[in-house]
């Protein structure tokens, strides 16, 4: 079963505000500098805006029979639903990996000391549905 990211007005916020800042260095830079001069921190600019874009449009998660398997832009991976230990609901992580796109997702706790945050669109739809898969995750609402 597949699940999007829900984007919180923060995130959308800074996502939008921030590429059209950069977007709007290059056009002035393109337009009101008299004589163009193409310059590589153009291409750093359009790459940082594009990832950006990327984050947002592509972050999603999956679930199969075995795997919680996560997507955001460029960083991706997979995780066996066995390992799954905790899910804490409602809280955000503020340090390690991060595919997600809103605040007061899940934590999802797994092997001896790994997590992982992640903010699919409905956290109470996505916990059943793993549930259905391991049933021995213990839930923890914070």
């Amino acid at each position: 079963m597949k699940f999007k990211s829900r984007k919180d007005t923060f995130f959308r916020v800074f996502i939008f505000v921030f590429s059209g800042l950069l977007l709007g260095i290059i056009f002035s830079r393109i337009f009101f500098a008299g004589k163009y001069e193409f310059l590589w921190i153009d291409i750093l600019l359009l790459v940082v805006v594009a990832l950006l874009i990327w984050l947002y449009f592509g972050t999603k998660y999956e679930l199969t029979q075995s795997e919680l398997k996560y997507q955001s832009g460029p960083i991706s991976g997979k995780i066996e639903i066995d390992e799954i230990n905790e899910i804490i609901k409602g809280k955000s992580l503020w340090s390690g990996l991060k595919p997600a796109t809103a605040r007061n997702g899940l934590i999802i706790k797994y092997g001896k000391y790994d997590e992982i945050y992640i903010s699919p669109k409905t956290n109470d739809r996505f916990v059943k549905k793993i549930l259905e898969l391991n049933e021995n995750i213990k839930i923890t609402i914070n």
